[in-house]
């Protein structure tokens, strides 16, 4: 199906959710306290970024959450993504770690708060860590795995041809593994950004996580929505811009070899 094509279904699906739900409110199908309409939303974000939230520019909640997220993001890819090759390529490491990174991974994060509240207090560096060890694990096992599924056979055509272990790491093994690494950063990421909102709740006084956990607490479902609708745009620009990344850094993903 064509790009184009894709994208005209996409937005007229869009859009006729928004008719149907703008509609909805008219006619008095939705109260406006729990399901406030379209329009409703496009008023309450005209007035959040006039005058922001609780005295803060919404400009601000959307930098402090961004900062926050993307600091825990290039930290997990810088850590992570070696670490992740490493266990790949060295199966005694891989067998010690693993465990650890295996109990750890699927823990629900938002049940490490107390933890990390004793450990790094309430201030930015526990916020950090909560968005940090959601996508570090992530990234650790997308990276193990994507080294594991590089194919045997070209490792060992690349020793028979008297290759070092540097040269077949270089020109076999991460070229092999660098499209799953970006799916795996890729997932990650998205772990991280939903985990915004459980690091938001440490004791912060703004960003979007905090916004939208503040006015459901006075019944504001209008900001809620909008802080929401935030959230998901942004994630979904996050996601775009490693899409981007990936078509630029390994053009050859998704073709035969």
């Amino acid at each position: 199906m064509k790009y184009a094509y894709r994208l005209a279904i996409g937005a007229t699906a869009v859009l006729s959710v928004l008719v149907f739900w703008q509609l909805g409110a008219v006619v008095g199908w939705t109260d406006p306290v729990f399901l406030p309409s379209p329009v409703e939303l496009v008023r309450t974000t005209l007035d959040l970024a006039s005058h922001g939230y609780q005295q803060i520019s919404l400009w601000h909640h959307i930098g402090v959450s961004l900062l926050r997220a993307l600091s825990a993001f290039a930290a997990s890819i810088v850590i992570g993504v070696p670490l992740g090759l490493l266990m790949g390529l060295t199966p005694a490491l891989s067998a010690a770690l693993d465990p650890f990174v295996q109990f750890l991974r699927p823990l629900p994060k938002i049940a490490l708060i107390p933890l990390t509240v004793v450990w790094f207090g309430i201030g930015e560096s526990s916020k950090f860590f909560l968005i940090f060890i959601s996508c570090f694990l992530s990234v650790v096992v997308g990276a193990a795995a994507a080294v594991g599924s590089v194919s045997r056979a070209r490792m060992l055509a690349g020793q028979t041809l008297g290759a070092s272990r540097y040269q077949i790491f270089r020109h076999v093994v991460l070229p092999n593994a660098l499209p799953e690494i970006f799916t795996s950063v890729r997932l990650s990421i998205g772990i991280g950004w939903t985990s915004l909102i459980a690091a938001e709740l440490v004791a912060a006084s703004s960003g979007l996580g905090w916004m939208v956990m503040n006015s459901g607490t006075y019944l504001r479902t209008d900001v809620v929505m909008v802080g929401i609708l935030l959230l998901g745009v942004i994630g979904y620009l996050l996601d775009y811009a490693i899409v981007i990344a990936q078509r630029v850094t390994v053009p050859w993903a998704g073709r035969e070899a």
